[in-house]
């Protein structure tokens, strides 16, 4: 997920720079920690983010990866051109890249690739991929554009789905670099391809009606961006909260 700002105006400054720190936990310990950096030049921007285990997840498993967006600021909207990810968990690497084209998937490479699909896996099909957002820079929102309700298409590089966001009202939040009313959306996960079909775990996310999402604004950059994020499992509430929000 993307959790950064990027300004809308017209005038935009030449160089902007803004950092997002967060902190990851399940049932209240600490699991992982994020930070995404954004730099815009005139009207491109890039987003670089990483992540890396914490406490006990970290000991059990260590985990660490590195993302990166680019792309154009077009009518003020962050439009992706190029997408990347790599992580590891234990000796397990993964790469992603995407290439877009106007919201069109024109590449998508996942190595190391599958084997061979499992008899129920859901294919993603070439009208899966158009239209879509990548899960960076598909969560930023101009300041004049209504966040929830919504329905965001992701693409991941292997996974296509829906995530649609429905109006909760505002909450007060405060963090590094902002104090104020946040805007508060529920969120609905639909798998629509790329996964297999009958897995517990995507059959628990799809039937969830408590995930929630944060989004502040920037004033000085002009749009809204996501602080919080709080998704319940078996093992207790995951939540992403935004330790640094400041450019």
């Amino acid at each position: 997920m993307s959790l950064v700002t990027v300004p809308t105006n017209a005038a935009r400054p030449a160089d902007v720079v803004h950092d997002t720190d967060y902190t990851i936990s399940l049932a209240g310990l600490p699991i992982a920690k994020a930070s995404f950096h954004t730099r815009l030049e005139d009207r491109r921007y890039t987003i670089s983010g990483t992540l890396t285990s914490a406490g006990l997840a970290d000991i059990l498993s260590s985990t660490s990866g590195r993302t990166e967006v680019s792309g154009t600021i077009e009518s003020d909207k962050l439009v992706a051109t190029d997408y990347s990810v790599r992580y590891q968990t234990g000796k397990k690497k993964r790469a992603i890249d995407i290439a877009f084209d106007k919201g069109n998937v024109t590449s998508a490479t996942l190595t190391p690739q599958r084997k061979r699909p499992p008899k129920n896996w859901v294919p993603v099909t070439k009208d899966d991929m158009r239209g879509v957002v990548d899960p960076l820079s598909g969560l930023i929102f101009p300041a004049s554009a209504k966040v929830c309700p919504k329905t965001l298409p992701v693409f991941d590089g292997e996974s296509r789905m829906d995530l649609k966001l429905s109006a909760k009202g505002t909450k007060p939040f405060k963090t590094e670099g902002f104090s104020g009313d946040v805007i508060v959306c529920g969120i609905q996960f639909v798998p629509k391809s790329g996964y297999r079909k009958g897995r517990e775990d995507v059959d628990y996310l799809r039937k969830l009606d408590s995930m929630e999402i944060w989004f502040a604004k920037s004033d000085t950059v002009q749009v809204y961006a996501p602080v919080y994020v709080r998704i319940p499992t078996k093992y207790g509430p995951v939540t992403v909260w935004a330790t640094r929000f400041k450019g």
